[in-house]
């Protein structure tokens, strides 16, 4: 029973969503503190850190993640869907992030932006799942 779970497509997604998602998260983190602490305003920093995650996320999730019988589900239809789904998550993570920094300052955003991040990526990997990779 159990082992026939783990050959379920949600558990093996699951593990490589969790997988890509910390490399992906690590990417638009790294960038988004490099950013703002090279001056650069939370906003558009934050911007900066997901469109650089989430190309490398979107790839991977692509190839690796979502991909079927050993064959990558990308593509620009898929792109398209995927950036329907990117933009309002994109919307709330920056509204987030920058009120943190706004309300509490900027090393505390930094220190949200990955709860943020994972928070919205609960969300994501549904919509990713059954919007953008179907």
């Amino acid at each position: 029973m159990l082992r026939s779970l783990s050959r379920h497509p949600l558990f093996r997604q699951g593990g490589s969503f969790l997988v890509v998602g910390a490399v992906q998260l690590l990417v638009d983190w790294a960038l988004f503190v490099a950013l703002t602490a090279l001056g650069m305003p939370t906003a558009p920093a934050n911007l900066a850190g997901r469109v650089g995650g989430a190309l490398l996320g979107f790839w991977l999730n692509g190839r690796v993640t979502f991909a079927q019988a050993g064959s990558a589900r990308l593509g620009w239809r898929r792109f398209a869907r995927f950036l329907l789904v990117w933009i309002p998550l994109t919307v709330i993570s920056t509204l987030a992030v920058a009120w943190v920094a706004g309300t509490l300052g900027l090393a505390h955003a930094w220190l949200a932006k990955p709860l943020v991040e994972g928070a919205l990526a609960v969300v994501a990997f549904f919509l990713w799942r059954h919007v953008v990779y179907r």
